[in-house]
């Protein structure tokens, strides 16, 4: 049986993408998989096809990997594969729909609207942004509807700033998300699903020493103060775990998922949820492994197990 570990693609996220599929391979390998790493090009689908009995991984970031699409092709192709399927990745990295879907649930989410492109056309921009900041006021926060690793977002603290930061957005799509900006302690909870239901990993502290958890504050050494378990209090804690659950069953995540939160005043608030959470030496998912005690070989070892056996 083959593990293949696909990673890359071409969405902006493709040099994060195989720096998580490499270090998965190799942990994979440790455990004795045998193991092939491949992009997503023309010669993917005669490679799984050829195998016998071959699991694939998906570590792509960014659209078509945590946009659904390539898992809906590995469930037409019948090619067991670890993690959500592909209706759930669609409602998940869409964060317009996530938020509302969580948010239904009872869940706290940040007061938000989404808004594509042609509306700032057809009924004036200014107009628009006049309305966004007396709405949901100063700072707010201005992120891509459908994107990753913080690309494109930005926090806004005056309406100046505004045209800028919907200008950057919309380079990575013609949709937008436009929310309050929660002021709090920034949390991240990775959800695994061990066989007796999904349980949250203890919660990854994020302190980045500029002040905002973006693109190079992510994947630069050194940039981010991380602490695992975070400093807040027990209860505060179980409560960032319990959000994190119940938005993995309330999206339909599948094996791993991971959310991210802002802890404002002692309650957690939902910010967006994770298909495919980040592995590479920076990134928060190998951080909450560590610290619940457990081997990433060994994890995703039995992932690929249960993919295997759920597909059969």
């Amino acid at each position: 049986m083959t593990v293949f570990v696909i990673a890359g693609g071409l969405s902006h996220e493709r040099e994060v993408s195989l720096r998580s599929g490499k270090r998965l391979a190799g942990a994979l390998r440790k455990r004795g998989h045998a193991v092939t790493e491949t992009d997503v090009n023309a010669d993917l689908i005669s490679r799984l096809l050829g195998d016998e009995g071959p699991v694939a991984i998906p570590v792509l970031h960014g659209e078509l990997g945590e946009d659904g699409a390539l898992r809906e092709v590995l469930w037409m192709l019948g090619v067991p594969f670890v993690g959500s399927d592909g209706a759930s990745s669609r409602r998940t990295f869409d964060k317009s729909v996530a938020t509302r879907l969580v948010g239904a649930a009872g869940l706290a989410t940040p007061q938000q609207v989404a808004l594509p492109d042609d509306v700032f056309r057809e009924l004036g921009a200014q107009a628009v942004m006049s309305a966004l900041g007396e709405r949901i006021g100063f700072p707010l926060m201005v992120k891509p509807a459908r994107s990753g690793s913080a690309l494109g977002t930005a926090k806004v603290d005056s309406a100046d700033d505004l045209p800028a930061a919907l200008v950057g957005a919309f380079a990575y799509g013609r949709d937008v998300v436009v929310e309050e900006f929660v002021e709090g302690t920034e949390l991240s909870v990775t959800v695994l699903e061990d066989g007796t239901g999904p349980r949250a990993l203890p919660p990854v502290e994020i302190r980045p020493a500029s002040g905002v958890y973006d693109y190079e504050s992510r994947y630069t050494a050194g940039a981010t103060r991380f602490l695992t378990p975070g400093e807040l209090p027990d209860d505060v804690l179980e409560a960032a775990g319990d959000l994190a659950v119940r938005a993995h069953r309330v999206l339909g995540h599948r094996d791993i998922s991971r959310t991210d939160m802002i802890v404002r005043e002692g309650v957690p608030v939902f910010l967006e949820s994770n298909v495919a959470p980040g592995l590479t030496d920076t990134s928060l998912t190998p951080l909450a492994l560590e610290a619940a005690g457990l081997d990433m070989g060994e994890v995703f070892s039995a992932l690929v197990e249960r993919a295997r056996h759920r597909n059969q």
